[in-house]
């Protein structure tokens, strides 16, 4: 891709600056309309939370975020061009479907029955990616995918094929979700049978895993790793997602990393009921704060850093 789409409109990939690749502004879990005692949802908070977190970030040297919420997770591209607008941070949004346990995933399983839905979702992709996300006038910049944890389900392969398909037919990259570090080898088995070339993927939540050769794998076959989860302790600690990095930085994979938090902002319907000492370092300026200094500690350069949170951004929208 010679541009990119923001949700302002098309950057070039050399002018995106500092990055995090993996963040939420906003994220409704799938039935969070169904919950009628759940709070009113109040826009002009939630544009002033989400505009307090990215002028921060913005402080911190950030001037670009992804935020993968697929159509089927409470996406609102206009909420993120209202913040965008407000900030002067370039925010980049996705098409694509969530993993079947998640997602949408009746409405397609009814209409497999009847038509061939891999078309079907190839053709919502590309019209998000082309022509725009509804009538906001919003385009897409990426495709977004996921699978659960152990398996990829027949929906799920289904989903990534017509993320491929609609990659070939617009050059827009592929981001993907995956869970307790596995099933990243097998999505990229599929993007290649699709004949993807493997270095417009990032195989997300790669740090939940702290196998290398899990890691290594991938990195071999050419795709991008998201270590896009840190501060999720709860998950699986820090305390392994920085051993794997280094160790993975130590061997050369510097220019195949990227690097995030998975944050979610703000809920619709209920926010997540976890304790908040569970969440201490779940902040979107925890890689800027404490992972980064980490890093340098252990020894990390300034141009391996520089890389994972400039150059790889750069280089997975050019393609390059």
């Amino acid at each position: 891709m010679s541009n990119l789409n923001t949700v302002l409109g098309p950057c070039s990939p050399s002018d995106l600056g500092v990055a995090l690749m993996h963040e939420h502004l906003m994220i409704g879990w799938p039935g969070w309309d169904a919950d009628a005692a759940a709070p009113a949802f109040n826009r002009k908070e939630t544009i002033k939370l989400c505009i307090d977190h990215m002028q921060e970030l913005k402080a911190l040297g950030m001037r670009t975020l992804l935020d993968p919420c697929p159509i089927d997770l409470g996406r609102d591209v206009e909420l993120m061009a209202e913040v965008a607008h407000a900030t002067g941070v370039k925010i980049i949004c996705a098409t694509g479907l969530y993993k079947e346990e998640s997602g949408a995933t009746p409405y397609f399983k009814f209409r497999a029955q009847f038509t061939d839905v891999i078309k079907e979702m190839t053709e919502g992709f590309v019209k998000e990616l082309t022509v725009g996300i509804g009538s906001t006038g919003v385009k897409a910049g990426v495709i977004k995918v996921a699978s659960g944890a152990h398996k990829i389900t027949p929906y799920e392969e289904t989903i990534m094929r017509a993320a491929a398909r609609a990659h070939k037919a617009t050059g827009a990259p592929i981001t993907t979700h995956t869970e307790d570090g596995t099933m990243g080898r097998e999505q990229l088995d599929i993007f290649a049978s699709e004949g993807v070339d493997l270095n417009h993927v990032i195989v997300g939540h790669s740090c939940g895993s702290a196998d290398l050769k899990y890691h290594t794998d991938m990195l071999d076959r050419g795709a991008y790793l998201g270590f896009d989860r840190f501060g999720l302790d709860f998950l699986h600690p820090d305390r392994l997602r920085k051993a794997a990095l280094i160790g993975l930085l130590g061997i050369g994979f510097e220019n195949q990393i990227v690097l995030s938090h998975d944050t979610v902002w703000c809920w619709r319907g209920r926010a997540l009921p976890v304790p908040e000492a569970a969440l201490a370092t779940w902040k979107p300026t925890h890689v800027f704060k404490n992972i980064i200094p980490a890093l340098r500690e252990a020894g990390v350069s300034n141009e391996k850093i520089d890389a994972m949170l400039v150059g790889n951004p750069r280089r997975y929208f050019e393609g390059a």
